[in-house]
């Protein structure tokens, strides 16, 4: 199954840009075995329309519009659903098993995300309570994919302790 993370901003050089591209890679490497893989990630600019509901609109059609037709996605925001590590590789794995050929998932901008993509995603995840700069929301979700992966795989990283 693919991974497709479709989110608003650009990582710039810099300390989380080399984390977040530490843990890609380890991902893409580690993803073939347990058929997670490839890992994408798609960037888009900030709106620039004048009012938050417009721009979280036209953020929202620009981030479905990077996922394949029939991709289930699951939308990053600090109201969602918390989980344990191994709960949400079990839910990756759900998804890969159920047939899924891609697994987007979705990172809004500054000004929230467009309440009908709550409606239709499969999942609202959180992190946390709190409000995260794209680019830590980024690696955070990268780290928790490759620690699925692990997971999956059974290889050591993760310890449930």
């Amino acid at each position: 199954m693919r991974i497709l993370i479709a989110a608003i901003g650009k990582m710039r050089a810099g300390p989380e840009r080399e984390l977040a591209e530490r843990y890609l890679e380890r991902s893409l490497a580690a993803g073939k075995q347990v058929g997670l893989s490839p890992v994408d990630i798609r960037e888009f600019a900030e709106s620039r329309a004048g009012n938050p509901e417009t721009r979280a609109r036209e953020e929202a059609e620009a981030l479905l519009g990077a996922l394949p037709e029939r991709a289930k996605f699951i939308l990053l925001d600090e109201r969602g659903k918390s989980m344990p590590s191994a709960v949400f590789a079990r839910s990756l794995a759900t998804y890969r098993d159920g047939g899924a050929e891609t697994l987007g998932f979705i990172i809004g901008g500054p000004d929230g995300l467009d309440p009908g993509l709550r409606d239709r995603a499969q999942l609202v995840l959180g992190f946390s309570a709190m409000t995260w700069p794209h680019q830590l929301a980024r690696v955070m979700l990268l780290e928790q994919i490759y620690r699925a992966i692990t997971i999956l795989s059974g290889h050591p990283y993760h310890r449930d302790g």
